[in-house]
Order: C-alpha cells, then sequence, then structure tokens
C-alpha cells in the first residue's frame, strides 16, 4: 500500500485570530476532535505516525559545507508566515483514501465549530524499489 505524508502549516484557515486568542471551549474541541480522528485513524492501521512540533521561535537553521564547523542561526523569522505545526504518515489503499483524510484534518473546528479548512499538503513517500 502506499503511504502518503499529510502537512500541516500554522494556518488559521478561514480565522485570522491565534488559537491562543480562542475561547476554552473551542480550543478542547479542536484538539478533541484531532484526538478522536487520531484514535480512529490509529486502530484501522492507516495512521503510521503523528508528529506536532514545537512553536518555529524554538527552530534553527543549520548550514554547513561538510568541512568547517556548521553555523547554526535562529529560524524561521516572525515574518515568515507559513511553517510547519506537524506531519501524519499514513499507510493507505490508495491517493484518493489520503485525500479524504486531508479533508477531514482541514475540517477541524475552529470557534464557533466552524471548521477551520487549514490547508493540508498531501505528499506520497517515496519507496524504494
Amino acid at each position: 500500500m502506499p503511504k502518503f505524508m499529510l502537512l500541516v502549516n500554522h494556518d488559521g484557515g478561514v480565522f485570522d485570530e491565534p488559537m491562543d486568542t480562542w475561547a476554552p471551549g473551542d480550543i478542547a474541541a479542536h484538539f478533541n476532535y484531532y484526538e478522536a480522528l487520531s484514535k480512529e485513524l490509529t486502530e484501522s492501521g492507516e495512521m503510521v505516525s503523528f508528529t506536532a512540533l514545537a512553536d518555529p521561535s524554538q527552530a534553527r537553521i543549520v548550514r554547513a559545507d561538510g568541512a568547517a564547523a556548521p553555523m547554526v542561526t535562529d529560524g524561521p523569522y516572525a515574518e515568515f508566515k507559513e511553517f510547519l505545526a506537524g506531519f501524519n504518515i499514513f499507510d493507505v489503499e490508495s491517493e484518493a483514501r489520503a485525500l479524504e483524510i486531508a479533508a477531514r484534518i482541514s475540517a477541524v473546528p475552529g470557534p464557533g465549530g466552524v471548521p477551520t479548512q487549514q490547508p493540508v499538503e498531501v505528499r506520497q513517500v517515496m519507496v524504494d524499489h
């Protein structure tokens, strides 16, 4: 079966308000949705892994030429609007199924229970044959 990586950026979708300004019940509903979806997809055997990432303020950029000591800098910077929030690996029957799962992730509830419509990038994992 093909594997697909679904990548979710820190993008509010249809909401401009950062999550830390949402009502506590809306935040709970958001995470409860993800928890239930993760449980369902783990039990079906489709979810291989789920990884949420720390805030980009904790990220570091490494550049190296293989000879000198690597250069390590902070980043990405605040003006960088698209940064990865997390990613999932799914082992599914088809690309169509990966797209179905991506649609469910995109529909995670935001303020007032309205789906966020966060963009989810779907990429097939290359296999070595």
